[in-house]
């Protein structure tokens, strides 16, 4: 059923948007990895905020106009942490600072078990209804706070830490709600055949 679905769904303006959202991501490595100017600097963080701003709009439109597939639980979800992979891994390599090392870390680990997760609830047929609020303000707190780093390359060691602790936190806490879902029988799972076309 999943199989037969993603290509009749790709071509929605939401998952569009989260194709979007992927082509964008070349463009700000080359954008931030090459900057040098302050201009530079805000033109990578524009492409950052034009990503997030897709992921808001494409959410709505789902919603608001019965456009919510499985593929777009897949690919929505995906564009994020293609993102905020990319975006860490960035201000690693300008950086060197070992806190955001430890961050990618821990991003690593969580991403890994909720791939997982997912693909074992998907071999019984099952798929998450949507993203916990947890996970919700866990990306929010880390794209807001990760772009400030990008928009201000000469921000202090300090308040990078701070930064990057707050993420950890965050991430954290996101990281053991997800744990505690894929444990129990939560009503955020449900069958594929239940879900919305």
């Amino acid at each position: 059923m999943f199989a037969k679905d993603w290509k009749k769904d790709l071509f929605t303006i939401p998952n569009v948007l989260s194709l979007f959202r992927l082509l964008l991501i070349p463009v700000y490595i080359i954008l931030y990895l090459k900057a040098e100017k302050p201009e530079e600097y805000f033109l990578a963080a524009a492409i950052l905020a034009v990503s997030c701003l897709t992921d808001l709009i494409d959410g709505k439109i789902a919603r608001h106009f019965n456009m919510i597939s499985n593929t777009g639980k897949i690919l929505d979800p995906l564009a994020d942490k293609a993102t905020q992979f990319t975006l860490i891994i960035c201000l690693i390599i300008r950086r060197r600072n070992p806190v955001l090392l430890f961050l990618a870390v821990l991003f690593v680990i969580k991403e890994a078990f909720q791939a997982v997760a997912g693909f074992l609830l998907l071999r019984r047929g099952k798929i998450l209804k949507g993203a916990l609020f947890a996970g919700k303000v866990s990306t929010t707190v880390l794209f807001i706070s990760l772009i400030v780093l990008v928009l201000i390359p000469n921000i202090s060691e300090t308040v990078v830490h701070l930064i990057a602790g707050v993420d950890i936190v965050f991430l954290l806490i996101s990281f053991v709600s997800y744990i505690r879902l894929y444990y129990t029988h939560s009503p955020m799972i449900q069958s594929i055949n239940e879900s919305k076309e």
